[in-house]
């Protein structure tokens, strides 16, 4: 048992006493020796299973085609892509000039560049104008602070220019010399610097062009894809506010497009004599509206698409003869095409009930062709080009699933489960054929719902892992993601979070009055702000589940809220509520995971963490476990498993990221007591 050291934490004239509130000193041996007992606890409460998590990961590593290349796309004279090689877990960023049959050049070989590293990422990458000259941001710990290097890809050669402490956002002028990059609070993390640096020239001397103080917002730069201006956006949770800039005037100074407002959202991108701009104004599921690019101000704008109550406006994609958008309806994602003519347009069309299509890596202006993708639950990652013209569609690649995958073996459905208010909440589910309703089959529940972040009906070959075992596979499509409009995301957030909760539970004993599960066979999934889900249902009906894994869980929500100090905090805001206002500290702490967490029994829970982690600090796990160790009135198990390499995404590497995948698995294998 870890030791407790009780502190006052007083706020609005309410004391919490938090014992563990210890395990934040990062430094301090105990912490990591307490975090390394919590390891070797798991292993030893998991050392009956044997080698089956090492062959659940084989098999699910077996799926994955090791020598694979992704879908070249065209960007100015070159065909770019990534490709892996066997036995390799990173990638190799690669390009041919002109056609596809011309000789490889390799740009970075992620492989060699992570060596001697336990984690390695290429957070983003930029080719400059010039095609010749390829700046990209390194992560060596996983807490998403990188370091830039610039590299002349006609020589091979490594400039000298190193930018240390940057972000992963990377955008160069049209002059082939200036690179524009982001540059983030050291203690919060939060990006708020634009720098300016020019090719050859000491990074220390780089030029501050931008500099965001509200520290409810973050900024970051683009290019337009018509490559005429940069764009610097300040963004918050509902508010943005663009500045713009002339590609070949680096040294310009950035004009606003239109001064921030409170609950207005905006985004422009730029076509021949125009901006285009998809706005929440009078439109809570957007509209696009378009104005000339020398009348920027608001009275000059003009609707394009029409807000629509029962139809989602995201993203949107620009041609020489149409435009695309990505829309949702029906808690379903659609692609429609509209040509520049006047007509109405049309929508590509989908077979299955349940499944996400989005549009994918499209830079050419001059072209009628369109590349989207498609997945399904059953369906591998497709990507498709589509003639806007013909309307004819070209499958280029699916991802290939070793091992004897056939679709034909599974069923995939979207069911509606009733929440307490009455709200429809969606469910999509995945299962093999001839699976009977009869309340005997294993069930695992996925949710996450916050950001408005939509969890969307998709492949992923781990899963096989489990339903070829029997279990069914489901996902909610809870409030506090933005599947079903705006207000959906409105619905769970803030005052209204507990709607999240509510809508999980109630997608649950709706699967148990279906007959597809029984709650000694149900168990719950959750990641991040899906693993503050897992908190809340845990202390709401721990009757319900037979077991929970919280993966790097947000369960520490009232400490974590409070300290302005810690990485995303002050810009999460208007996703939880600020707690220095009473009414906002009252309702998180009725729903906080940790500080609810009582004197009655629990699920057996497998719940992770990240020592670097940024978005969710490793203690909020950590203490939640020590916690529920130290009141929970069950015997049923109770794992803390953290890695002591990584951050927030956990292991890196295409491949060693699954050994958690696989340790995940196995844990809910054995208490549905599935053996190898």
């Amino acid at each position: 048992m870890v030791k407790k050291i009780p502190t006052k934490l007083e706020e609005h004239g309410h004391v919490r006493v938090d014992d563990y509130h210890w395990l934040r000193e990062r430094e301090d041996p105990e912490v990591i020796q307490y975090l390394n007992e919590e390891n070797e606890r798991a292993a030893k409460e998991m050392a009956h299973t044997g080698d089956f998590e090492e062959k659940l990961f084989e098999e699910i590593k077996g799926r994955f085609k090791q020598t694979d290349m992704s879908v070249p796309y065209r960007r100015d004279d070159y065909f770019y892509y990534t490709r892996y090689e066997q036995g390799k877990e990173y990638a190799i960023y690669a390009r041919k000039r002109g056609a596809l049959d011309q000789p490889e050049e390799i740009m970075l070989d992620a492989n060699v560049l992570a060596e001697g590293h336990e984690f390695f990422s290429i957070g983003g990458s930029a080719v400059s104008s010039g095609q010749d000259i390829l700046a990209y941001a390194i992560d060596t710990q996983g807490r998403r602070i990188h370091t830039g290097y610039l590299k002349n890809l006609t020589t091979g050669e490594m400039l000298p220019d190193v930018l240390p402490n940057v972000t992963e956002n990377l955008a160069w002028a049209n002059d082939n010399k200036t690179l524009f990059y982001g540059k983030q609070d050291e203690t919060t993390l939060r990006q708020y610097q634009i720098y300016r640096h020019v090719v050859g020239t000491d990074p220390t001397e780089d030029q501050l062009v931008y500099q965001e103080d509200d520290e409810t917002f973050v900024a970051y730069i683009f290019k337009t894809k018509s490559k005429k201006f940069l764009m610097i956006v300040a963004s918050h949770t509902n508010s943005q506010e663009y500045r713009y800039l002339e590609a070949d005037r680096p040294f310009g100074e950035f004009k606003i497009f239109l001064p921030r407002e409170r609950e207005h959202e905006y985004h422009i991108d730029h076509f021949d004599d125009r901006f285009l701009i998809r706005t929440n104004d009078h439109a809570k599921n957007f509209r696009l509206m378009w104005t000339p690019v020398e009348k920027p101000e608001r009275e000059h704008w003009q609707e394009i698409i029409p807000h629509r109550d029962d139809v989602y406006l995201g993203d949107f994609e620009l041609f020489k003869e149409h435009f695309v958008l990505e829309e949702r309806a029906r808690g379903l994602t659609q692609i429609r095409v509209v040509p520049w003519s006047g007509d109405a347009g049309h929508y590509l069309e989908f077979d299955e009930p349940a499944y996400r299509a989005n549009l994918n890596v499209n830079l050419e202006f001059d072209t009628t062709t369109v590349r989207f993708e498609y997945t399904s639950m059953k369906t591998p990652l497709s990507i498709y080009d589509y003639d806007m013209a013909t309307r004819q569609r070209t499958l280029l690649k699916r991802e290939e699933v070793l091992g004897g995958f056939d679709p034909e073996r599974y069923v995939t459905e979207r069911l509606f489960a009733r929440a307490p208010d009455g709200t429809e909440i969606p469910i999509s589910l995945l299962y093999r054929k001839g699976t009977v309703r009869n309340g005997d089959n294993p069930l695992l529940l996925y949710g996450y719902g916050s950001y408005g972040f939509s969890l969307d009906a998709s492949f992923a070959s781990p899963r096989l892992s489990l339903v070829d075992r029997g279990f069914v596979y489901a996902i909610t499509h809870v409030r506090g993601g933005q599947e079903m409009g705006r207000r959906w995301y409105e619905d769970g957030k803030l005052l209204k979070k507990k709607n999240t909760f509510s809508d999980f539970i109630a997608c649950a004993e709706f699967l148990i009055h279906e007959k597809f599960t029984a709650p000694e066979k149900l168990f719950a999934m959750g990641r991040s702000a899906g693993g503050l889900l897992m908190g809340a249902i845990s202390n709401m009906r721990p009757d319900l589940f037979k077991g929970i894994v919280a993966e790097v869980p947000f369960v520490d929500v009232m400490t974590t809220m409070l300290d302005a100090s810690i990485p995303l905090t002050t810009g999460e805001y208007d996703e939880w509520g600020n707690p220095d206002q009473k009414e906002y500290y009252d309702y998180m702490l009725s729903y906080s995971p940790y500080d609810n967490v009582e004197r009655k029994p629990y699920p057996a829970m497998l719940i992770t963490g990240g020592l670097h982690d940024s978005q969710v600090q490793y203690w909020e796990p950590a203490k939640w476990a020590a916690k529920l160790r130290e009141l929970k009135t069950d015997k049923n198990r109770l794992l803390l498993k953290t890695n002591m390499e990584a951050g927030h995404g956990g292991a890196s590497g295409r491949f060693r990221r699954h050994h958690e995948t696989a340790f995940s698995y196995l844990f809910l294998l054995d208490l549905a007591g599935i053996k190898e």
